[in-house]
């Protein structure tokens, strides 16, 4: 289950996680406006806003490595933890340990620094992400 704020309004939507997100809008949502197009994030006809920037929906699937890993724990910073790590991935694609420990400077209460790591390693190794 997954629960996607579209629109607007917040969605419960049953999917595997590696679902991309644009079948979901389609097909579970019924938002049709959104098109396939190449399916390989080229052409843009999937494209839709996340968090104020358009992305390919085509290539994003509704599950994401932080879940994978199971790194939330009290999910207190992981707001936070998650903005860190997309900007790391940004800049750096394929970011080293080192990488990861010195962009990644935010406190989490609950220590599961290891598994924040791991995380950001499996989305620099996602070939799903654009």
């Amino acid at each position: 289950m997954a629960k996607l704020n579209i629109n607007g309004s917040i969605r419960d939507v049953e999917v595997e996680a590696d679902t991309p997100l644009l079948w979901v809008i389609r097909e579970q949502v019924g938002l049709t406006g959104t098109k396939y197009g190449c399916g390989i994030a080229q052409c843009g006809a999937c494209s839709v806003h996340i968090n104020d920037e358009v992305q390919r929906s085509c290539s994003i699937r509704v599950g994401e490595a932080w879940a994978a890993i199971d790194v939330p724990q009290c999910g207190y910073c992981q707001s936070g933890q998650i903005m860190a790590a997309a900007a790391l991935l940004k800049r750096t694609p394929k970011p080293t340990d080192k990488d990861i420990d010195e962009a990644m400077t935010n406190i989490c209460r609950c220590g599961t620094y290891q598994r924040i790591r791991a995380a950001v390693h499996m989305a620099a190794n996602d070939t799903s992400r654009t």
